[in-house]
């Protein structure tokens, strides 16, 4: 029988031209300031933007000779390739995660010997990854799945690659984020199993050893550029949005930009290495003002604690009916801590005596468990006569208080 050969794996291009500037390796950094070269502060934004694609691994053309056992070495080296990573992750995490004395992780239901995987909306050092790691504690070592947007988390779930996810749903100062509560609506399997309050500690970080004095700009996403506005206007100093302020933290660190500063979260400048120039950088002080409120996410997965149920419904005699709903809830004691609505994807227009309107999906947190008797029987009333209703979770409520000698928790080498 003839031998496979098995070609051996082709190395990747580590540099980086000047049109697809997206991303500099610590090692590309290092030999860069080794040269005197420095990234320049006017192709900052260029960096930041490519930097936000995701990165697609791909493999440089090679003309070699046709083979018919082309494609089965091509698989033989894919897939001996893929074992054996597997094989030194799972010994190599093993070996750093547990001490001596140390027992396993906690398994996921149903499976065994393997850590629950968490998976968040962002890049290590964003403020999801902070939520994560508050949410599952360092302590049990889950392995984090960052993923490129919100929509990720949610297919993570769905797929089976991730057994929990962490996603916004509602910031004190901005307000609901839409995109996660569509997203709810559009993944009935998915259910709230806990959330997360975080207060936001914006901080103003930038190179270790770089003079503050030196700074010409400060960088980060819109929102925190807006938390931050009147701080800003004081430094006088060049302002620039960005995707991802985690991303921009990185590129600075990396590039070695020395006259920009970032806004973003402590955790950021841990994994990056850079300073903190100052903490609680937001116009509201301390952060009380500004709290996060994230959902813990699960397929199918049922919550622990009594404090929350969120339900949705929609109603075929549309906002008219609404009173309607809320006296099912007043009539029975079961108050409504928050209302929030959605367009109706599935059904847009409600026509009502041959007038025609917008039509909603209606939110509601209620505070009590879905399985005591009085939110039951209110559940039940609204069943009576709304278009559909669905739980999408009863669970209880997690107020972070913030450790600042925490670590930072680790992240997979790979995105969902």
């Amino acid at each position: 029988m003839a031998l496979i050969r098995v070609p051996p794996p082709v190395p990747m291009p580590t540099d980086i031209s000047r049109a697809n500037l997206v991303i500099l390796t610590p090692a590309a950094a290092a030999a860069a300031a080794n040269k005197g070269k420095r990234i320049s502060s006017s192709s900052f934004l260029l960096a930041i933007k490519g930097s936000l694609r995701k990165q697609q691994q791909q493999r440089p053309n090679i003309t070699t000779t046709f083979s018919p056992l082309q494609a089965a070495e091509d698989l033989a080296a894919r897939l001996g390739l893929e074992m054996a990573t597997a094989g030194l992750e799972l010994l190599f995490r093993d070996r750093e995660a547990f001490g001596a004395g140390d027992h396993p992780p906690p398994a996921s239901p149903g499976r065994q010997r393997r850590p629950v995987r968490v998976a968040y909306q962002g890049v290590p050092g964003s403020y999801c990854q902070e939520a994560a790691a508050e949410a599952y504690p360092s302590s049990s070592h889950p392995p984090f799945l960052p993923c490129p947007h919100m929509e990720a988390a949610f297919s993570a779930l769905e797929d089976g690659s991730a057994d929990h996810a962490v996603v916004p749903i509602e910031n004190s100062l901005d307000g609901p984020i839409p995109r996660n509560l569509d997203l709810l609506l559009r993944y009935p399997g998915v259910r709230i199993v806990g959330e997360l309050l975080l207060p936001v500690n914006h901080c103003l970080l930038a190179l270790p050893g770089a003079p503050r004095s030196a700074l010409r700009r400060v960088v980060s996403h819109p929102q925190a550029l807006d938390h931050c506005r009147h701080r800003l206007q004081a430094l006088d100093l060049e302002v620039e949005e960005v995707s991802s302020a985690a991303d921009a933290a990185r590129v600075v660190a990396e590039g070695r930009i020395s006259d920009t500063a970032v806004i973003g979260s402590r955790i950021a400048a841990r994994v990056f290495g850079l300073r903190v120039l100052e903490e609680n950088f937001q116009d509201q002080g301390s952060g009380g003002g500004n709290m996060t409120r994230f959902l813990q996410l699960a397929l199918g997965g049922t919550g622990t604690g009594t404090g929350k149920t969120t339900v949705a419904f929609s109603l075929p005699s549309g906002p008219s009916d609404l009173f309607r709903a809320m006296w099912a809830f007043e009539s029975r004691g079961v108050r409504v801590a928050r209302v929030d609505h959605r367009p109706n994807r599935s059904s847009p227009v409600r026509v009502v005596d041959k007038a025609a309107y917008l039509d909603y999906v209606f939110v509601l947190d209620l505070e009590g468990a879905e399985s005591e008797d009085h939110v039951r029987a209110a559940l039940a009333r609204l069943r009576e006569f709304a278009g559909f209703v669905r739980v999408l979770g009863s669970y209880g409520c997690t107020c972070a208080t913030r450790s600042r000698n925490r670590s930072p928790a680790p992240v997979t080498p790979k995105n969902c």
